[in-house]
């Protein structure tokens, strides 16, 4: 039975789910957006958050921590000196999935993962001229 068995295997043994997981964490890190499946982005939203929460908290332990996961110390210290003070006063909610299309070649359904910007400017809006239209009046029938 498969009770409190959290988490997706992905059609893969154990070593490969984690070397699939550094890799995509670490290019997620490294190009802030990446394009995926729905399910292997989701389970990328878990590490990934993690990754960014030990960012935050900038300690020598946390770095050896993330270390761990995400092998390129470039990525490492774009993470602690760019991504962490970006989301330092942010609780969680550090990606956004986004639904694509599915996939010509055999339907699986993509998405896009992206790191949240803190510096969301929204479109300006267009102006809408509100005109008073009457409705018709109806004449009394006589």
């Amino acid at each position: 039975m498969r009770h409190n068995k959290t988490g997706r295997r992905l059609g893969r043994n154990s070593s490969h789910r984690s070397a699939m997981m550094r890799n995509m964490v670490t290019s997620l890190l490294e190009h802030e957006k990446i394009t995926t499946t729905d399910c292997r982005a989701k389970e990328l939203r878990k590490v990934a958050e993690k990754m960014i929460t030990l960012g935050k908290r900038g300690d020598l332990h946390a770095r050896r921590q993330v270390l761990q996961v995400v092998r390129d110390s470039k990525v490492v210290a774009k993470l602690f000196e760019r991504l962490a003070p970006r989301y330092q006063d942010r609780p969680g909610g550090y990606t956004r999935i986004i639904k694509l299309s599915n996939r010509a070649g055999d339907n699986a359904s993509q998405s896009i993962i992206e790191l949240v910007e803190e510096t969301f400017t929204p479109r300006p809006r267009k102006q809408v001229v509100a005109e008073s239209i009457a409705a018709p009046v109806a004449e009394p029938v006589e």
